[in-house]
Order: structure tokens, then sequence, then C-alpha cells
């Protein structure tokens, strides 16, 4: 059974969304989903300033299973992304809701994330 914790929101893509108190939005990929790829061996972080719409691949996680594209849930500017999972691709493996891949500027944040499933919502989603 997946670890789903209630204060994030999903996509059916099985990205997890964070709204953080700057106003910006953390993604990273859901317990469900590292499960599915198996043990990441590679990571390809989208680029910093990059515009994404909701729904755009935003980069590939790589794994002994399958490559994968990772979607962003939300529309704006890339801000971060997390340079250590290209030294540690494993910790998405290992701590998928710590292990963030890239933040992004919302140009709509409450819309976007509106959309997106709650914990019961992707709980429902994943058949568990």
């Amino acid at each position: 059974m997946s670890d789903i914790p209630a204060e994030l929101r999903f996509a059916e893509s099985h990205e997890w969304a964070r709204l953080e108190a700057d106003g910006s939005v953390t993604v990273g990929i859901s317990d469900h989903a590292q499960e599915a790829l198996g043990d990441v061996v590679f990571i390809e972080l989208p680029e910093l300033g990059k515009e994404l719409a909701a729904g755009d691949a935003a980069g590939v996680v790589e794994s002994v299973k399958a490559a994968s594209d990772i979607y962003s849930p939300v529309s704006g500017e890339v801000v971060a992304v997390n340079e250590a999972l290209g030294d540690e691709p494993e910790a998405l493996n290992n701590t998928p809701y710590e292990s963030w891949i890239f933040k992004i500027k919302p140009s709509n944040a409450s819309a976007d994330l509106d959309r997106l499933l709650d914990a019961a919502g992707y709980k429902d989603l994943i058949g568990e």
C-alpha cells in the first residue's frame, strides 16, 4: 500500500504538488509511481526558467525497468531543480515525498491545484 500524504495534491500522471508559503509549488513523484518504476537510475531535470503549461513534460525519470516522463502539474516558470538527484537518483525510491524534483512559480496556482486530486481521490485512482 502506497504512502499518500493528505496535504499534497496529485496529478493522474502520478506527480505530487505542494503549495509552499512563498507561493511556489514543489513537484515530485508519488510513492506509487516510484514503486511502479522500480530502482531509479537517472533523472533528467527541467531547465531553470523554462515555462511549462500544466500537463507539459518537464523531465524524465529512468529506472532499471523503464523511462517515464515527468509532467508539470501546474503552469508556470521553473524556479529551482533538485540538482542532488543527479548524484543520488535513488532518493526518489527511498524518500519520494522529501525528494522533490523541481519547483515552479505558478501562473495560476489555485485554479491548477484545484484540478488536481486530493489524497482520497488519488487513493481511488490507484485502487487502494
